[in-house]
Parts: structure tokens; C-alpha cells; sequence
């Protein structure tokens, strides 16, 4: 007889272990397949996570380089790259492990190896040395996404490499080059850079960070130059090849002229794409769309009502905080409760040095639905604790309703901006005024004033700019 679950999760990424864990606090019998042979997802394995940890050492390695400036004498600052990787896959293990003990206090059954659809209810469960069927009322898909390549173009993850091979390189490349100009490409091009490479970016596209409000992305354009990155806009890739040197990259540039550049390593960072492989969608009738991505109604129901999907393998941004919201909302579904999530609000950080984040609207989003807004824009130059420790560049912008002074957008580049974020997340959920935050006390010295000033920049009233 096989066992009998009332939710099993298939994936257990940010979306999925959340959802698992959430589920059994519900009192719903629960289980997760996973098949990476760790939790987590490629967030925690080979994502966020291991990418965080190399943008903080090399950030201080870079540092470390300039310390006589500021009064700190040391000797030859040296880098060590495979005790620099020993220290990431460190913090990787000790998080993937904390997710299988979260299992385990909250009682959900962890299932190793992949799961497939045998019908609505029946789910194959099969690894390298067994095979076993589960049942379940309710079935979460969360199967994640992949990096997506460029046609007839295959990861060796060697000199071709996706993020999960610019995360495990064993030594620095001379020259890398980074097809893609968003988030992933630049923060691995930032940690290479730092690290001592010559790092190139191309980018089809006219500016970098596709999305991104579009002031906010032509500053940290010209701060990423400064910092040595070199960038190839406007320019299109026709063809990648492997030589016995290393790379070829053929472009067609700003000036429609042909050009080869040859690097080391070439990183393919041109988004990612749904992981929906041997789940069996077809075989039982479940619908995708024309990006293979799974299609879900409101509550995360597939058209198979007692299947459903959440995470990367659905539409919207594939970001893990999202999902991990999606994960919460369909367990609550699941279990008769309201389960919810606001995609007016999620927001998005790139991890660079500085950092940049947003929630809400960008000026250009406001403009194409005609929205009457009023900006407020606050320098970091301006802000005491970011010149006091020497980190001036950038500033925080906030976009508000021209007639209710309702912030709709908020976007900030600059120290801890990620964690500043959450201040503006929590106030705009609330509905809160450009005058409300404004009136707020702020802590001094802190980076957060800058938030404060540019409140008060909605109405011209700044007091130190």
C-alpha cells in the first residue's frame, strides 16, 4: 500500500519547503521530494545564497586593498580563492542543513529523488537505488527554474558557464565576458572584478538592468564603470565558440559593425526558464503557456483543481521572497484559510556594492498608465553616516501620488539599500503618505534619513540638500 499524504510538495526551493513546513503547522500530513540530495532549491545550493557570500568576500578583499587610506597598515593583502570557496559552500551546508532540521521539528516527511505525475492523485517517487508511489488529496508543484542559454549554445561550466559555474570558477579568469547586463550577470561580474579579472558585459539593450527605473539604472551604470566593469551596449551576440585559447564571442556592434572578442570564460546570464521536466504536465492535462510556464488561476490552482503551482514554475518575477509567499498563501488555501500575496509590492535587491532596491512603481511604469506622481529624491553625498564611513554614492528616490501623496514607488541605490527596503515595503502595504514617512523620527546617524529626506523632498522640504 503506498503512504497517504494530504499535501505533497514536489520541489523543495524557497517555494516548496516553505509551503511544506506551513502546511504541516496547519495539521495537514505533508511531505517534500526534493532531488538535488540537499533543501533549499538553487537559491540556497547554487543561487542567492553561495552568490551573497562571494559578493561579501570579495567586497572585503577589495577593501582590504585600500586599508593604509583610512589608517589601517597591514602586510601584502593576498588572495586565497579555494579558502574563499571552502568558506562558501561552508555557509551553504550549515543553511541546508537548518532546512532539513526545520523539517523535522515541524513534521514533514522528506522525500530523496524525483517526483512525477502518475495521475491527479499518485505521484512517483523514484532515486538511484528505489522506487516508491505516495498518494495525496493535494499536490504543489514547485519545481524551480534553470538558466537559460542562447540557441545552439550548451553549458560546460568549465569556459561557458552558467551562474552556478561563475560561482565555482578554481581560479580567477584574465577576461571574462557576461552576455546579459540584469541582476545575476553583474553581481558575478562584480565578484570577479574585485577578485582581479577584466570583466566585459554585453548587452543587447541600450541601458543595463532591464525594468529597473531608468535613472536609477543609468547611475549604477556609471558607478559600475567606475569601478572598472567595461560595457558593450546596444550590441548583439551572433555566435560563441570554444578555441584552444578559450572563448570567441562574434558581435554585431553599436555601430552595426562585425567584432570578435576573445576572453577566458564567457558567463550566459540571459534570464532562466521554467524546470518542468518528467513531471508528466501532459500526461495528465495540466496547461502551460507559450514560455512553458505552468498556469495557475488566483488561489495557485492549476486546471486540475487539486494540483497546483507556485514559484519560478509560474508567472511573475522569479525571485525566492516571492516565492516563499506564494508557498505560505497555497498552504493556507489548501487548508480553508485566506491565504494571499500582494505582487504590487515585492520587492527587488541587487547585491552589488552599492546595493540597489525597489518596491512599487518605476517613473516610467507611472507614465505609460498616465499616473500623476511627484518625486523626492535625497543624495547619499548628503547623508552624514555615508560620508562618515565613506560610502557617498548613490541616493534614495520616492515616487507619490500627485493628489493623495500615496507612495507608489520607492528605489534607492546606495549602502544597505536591501535592508532599507523593508522600511518602504512595510509603509506602502500600510498606504502610507510620502508626508507619513516624512513625519517619521529616524535614528541619527543612519542611512536611513536619506529615506526621510526624500520624503520630505515630495514636497520640497528637505532640510540637508
Amino acid at each position: 500500500m503506498s503512504e497517504k499524504f494530504d499535501v505533497v510538495v514536489i520541489g523543495g526551493g524557497p517555494a516548496g519547503y516553505v509551503c511544506a513546513i506551513r502546511s504541516s503547522q496547519l495539521g495537514l500530513k505533508t511531505a517534500c521530494i526534493e532531488s538535488r540530495g540537499s533543501l533549499g532549491g538553487t537559491c540556497l545550493n547554487i543561487g542567492c545564497i553561495p552568490s551573497k557570500s562571494l559578493l561579501n568576500l570579495s567586497e572585503a578583499f577589495h577593501e582590504a586593498q585600500s586599508f593604509s587610506k583610512i589608517g589601517i597598515e597591514t602586510g601584502d593583502i593576498k588572495l586565497n580563492l579555494g579558502k574563499m570557496m571552502q568558506n562558501k559552500d561552508k555557509a551553504v551546508t550549515i543553511l541546508t542543513k537548518g532546512v532539513e532540521f526545520l523539517f523535522k521539528k515541524n513534521k514533514v516527511t522528506y522525500l530523496k529523488g524525483k517526483g512525477s505525475l502518475l495521475d491527479k492523485n499518485k505521484i512517483l517517487v523514484e532515486d538511484k537505488n528505489n522506487k516508491q508511489t505516495i498518494e495525496s488529496k493535494n499536490i504543489v508543484l514547485s519545481t524551480g527554474s534553470e538558466a537559460a542559454s542562447l540557441p545552439g549554445l550548451s553549458f560546460d561550466e568549465e569556459k561557458i558557464l552558467s551562474s552556478t559555474g561563475a560561482l565555482n570558477m578554481s581560479k580567477v579568469p584574465r577576461k571574462m565576458f557576461i552576455i546579459g547586463g540584469g541582476y545575476i550577470g553583474l553581481e558575478m561580474g562584480s565578484v570577479w572584478s574585485r577578485l582581479g579579472s577584466e570583466v566585459h558585459v554585453i548587452e543587447t539593450l541600450d541601458h543595463i538592468t532591464p525594468g529597473l527605473d531608468k535613472e536609477i539604472s543609468s547611475e549604477f551604470l556609471k558607478i559600475l564603470k567606475k569601478q572598472g566593469l567595461k560595457f558593450h551596449l546596444s550590441t548583439k551576440v551572433e555566435k560563441v565558440y570554444k578555441t584552444e585559447k578559450g572563448i570567441n564571442i562574434e558581435v554585431i556592434d553599436v555601430n552595426q559593425k562585425k567584432v570578435l572578442h576573445e576572453c577566458d570564460v564567457v558567463l550566459v546570464s540571459v534570464g532562466r526558464k521554467p524546470y518542468t521536466k518528467n513531471l508528466n504536465l501532459e500526461k495528465i492535462g495540466i496547461n502551460t503557456d507559450s514560455k512553458g510556464r505552468i498556469k495557475v488561476n488566483k488561489n495557485f490552482q492549476t486546471n486540475v483543481n487539486n494540483i497546483y503551482a507556485i514559484g519560478d514554475v509560474i508567472e511573475g518575477p522569479m525571485l525566492a521572497h516571492k516565492a516563499e509567499e506564494e508557498g505560505i498563501a497555497v498552504a493556507e488555501l489548501i487548508s480553508g484559510q485566506a491565504g494571499h500575496v500582494n505582487y504590487d509590492l515585492i520587492p527587488g535587491v541587487i547585491y552589488t556594492t552599492p546595493e540597489v532596491a525597489y518596491v512599487g512603481k518605476s517613473e516610467e511604469e507611472l507614465k505609460k498608465i498616465n499616473q500623476g506622481y511627484k518625486v523626492g529624491k535625497f543624495p547619499f553625498m548628503a547623508n552624514s553616516r555615508a560620508k562618515a564611513i565613506n560610502k557617498p554614492e548613490g541616493f534614495v528616490k520616492i515616487l507619490a501620488d500627485n493628489k493623495t501623496d500615496k507612495v507608489l514607488g520607492v528605489h534607492i541605490i546606495g549602502p544597505h539599500a536591501g535592508e532599507m527596503i523593508a522600511e518602504m515595503s512595510v509603509a506602502m502595504e500600510f498606504g502610507a503618505s510620502s508626508e507619513d514617512i516624512a513625519r517619521t523620527c529616524h535614528a541619527h546617524p543612519t542611512f536611513s534619513e536619506a529615506i526621510k529626506e526624500a520624503a520630505l523632498s515630495v514636497d520640497k522640504r528637505q532640510i540637508h540638500s
